[in-house]
């Protein structure tokens, strides 16, 4: 096995003394970046002074009887525009968003956005914080083009493969409002973007049906995934909702659709509300949430009852849409744990399967966990159990992505 530079980390043979999900201590085999055996460490529970989380030159490294998750999955980010890593640029414009939309336009291209450089510096913010794993949406409009997929994808370059992602193109600005918009998304997919991305059909493009049909054919073209934001609260989000069901069940796309935010959800009768995530299910639908503080929350045993499939996201971070933010993706699931009112452990433990192993298939992966065959994304963390991590959300004390350390007691390696 080649290892790689200590300036960019090392390779991983052995990841020995951790507790996996705040288990019993256990040894982790690695080769060729994947597990390949688990087996009890007989080191006791040690502690995070026990180890200074070094590689050895065997691919050796002491967990020092720490809590051991599957690397985190951001399945809602926006990389392409943040300023991360810049000086501060103040908050300004109308915060509806098609107020939002109109002051990025306006402004983006004098701070240089999007930004190889801003979009890396992101995404090391991400490593650090544990992210292996993410969806990210990345705007394409007719001032832009796919520049902004190119950014992306050359930050990710540099960081070596520490993150693994999926594109999904973004038309922030609409679709068919724009006339154009389309052949770009069209352009998108077939340079390898991994989903075509929509936008409340209803109020953004005043036409659902039409830009659910839109986006949809280029998917079905493409054989790429639908990735819509839905902000649209009540029966007006829930309509659309019912719009995007049919034309999934009419493309075969069962599995391959999210439906972002999805605030309407949360905002239905019950009798309503159970009627729409158990046909949510039956279509495979999948969601994705980036907790947000204003709207009421979404059902989560309901949707998991129902079969839906649910992620959390980071959604955007240090940008023109909100200044907040950290890429911290565990804080993201405790802010959900609480706006969700979960107290009892089984709650807590439901909302950090939602943070990583739980969102597998919304990354394109059959398993992401910490079991023999996964890829080897492992994060150490200084916590009793996942209540307790859910909580607190601790300093990541080391990440494993590939089998390759990328961040260890806060410094990124990559």
């Amino acid at each position: 096995m080649t290892r790689a530079t200590s300036s960019e980390g090392r390779d991983v043979t052995l990841i020995r003394n951790v507790r996996p999900w705040g288990g019993e201590t256990t040894d982790i085999h690695i080769e060729d970046g994947r597990i390949t055996r688990l087996e009890p460490s007989g080191q006791g529970s040690g502690g995070a002074a026990a180890s200074d989380f070094q590689v050895a030159l065997d691919g050796a490294v002491d967990g020092g009887g720490l809590l051991a998750i599957p690397g985190l999955v951001n399945v809602h980010a926006h990389v392409d525009k943040t300023w991360w890593g810049r000086s501060w640029v103040s908050y300004e414009g109308d915060p509806s968003t098609p107020g939002r939309i109109k002051y990025e336009r306006e402004h983006r291209d004098a701070l240089g956005i999007p930004s190889v450089e801003y979009t890396t510096a992101s995404l090391r913010e991400f490593v650090r914080h544990g992210t292996t794993v993410l969806r990210t949406h990345v705007d394409v409009d007719l001032g832009i083009g796919l520049r902004g997929i190119d950014v992306v994808r050359e930050a990710l370059d540099h960081l070596g493969g520490a993150i693994q992602a999926q594109i999904v193109a973004f038309p922030q600005d609409g679709v068919l409002r724009r006339p154009g918009v389309v052949g770009l998304l069209e352009q998108a997919a077939k340079a390898g973007a991994e989903y075509v991305g929509g936008l409340d059909p209803a109020t953004i493009d005043r036409d659902p049906v039409g830009q659910l049909d839109a986006i949809f054919g280029v998917a079905e073209r493409h054989g790429v995934g639908v990735d819509v934001h839905l902000h649209d609260g009540g029966e007006l989000g829930a309509f659309q909702i019912e719009l995007i069901i049919d034309r999934t069940v009419r493309a075969g796309l069962q599995g391959k659709v999210t439906v972002a935010h999805g605030f309407a959800v949360g905002q239905l009768p019950a009798a309503r509300q159970q009627e729409l995530v158990e046909a949510m299910g039956e279509a495979g639908i999948t969601m994705s949430t980036v907790a947000p503080v204003e709207p009421p929350p979404l059902p989560i045993a309901a949707l998991k009852e129902a079969g839906v499939v649910m992620g959390l996201g980071t959604d955007g971070v240090r940008d023109l849409w909100t200044p907040y933010g950290t890429g911290d993706l565990l804080a993201v699931a405790t802010t959900m744990a609480r706006l969700s009112r979960r107290r009892d452990d089984g709650g807590l433990e439901a909302v950090a399967l939602m943070a990583t192993s739980g969102a597998a298939p919304l990354v394109g992966r059959e398993i992401h966990d910490l079991q023999v065959g996964a890829r080897a994304d492992v994060v150490l963390l200084d916590a009793e159990n996942i209540p307790d991590a859910v909580t607190r959300a601790p300093a990541r004390a080391l990440v494993v992505s590939g089998g390759r350390v990328v961040a260890r007691q806060g410094e990124v390696l990559v």
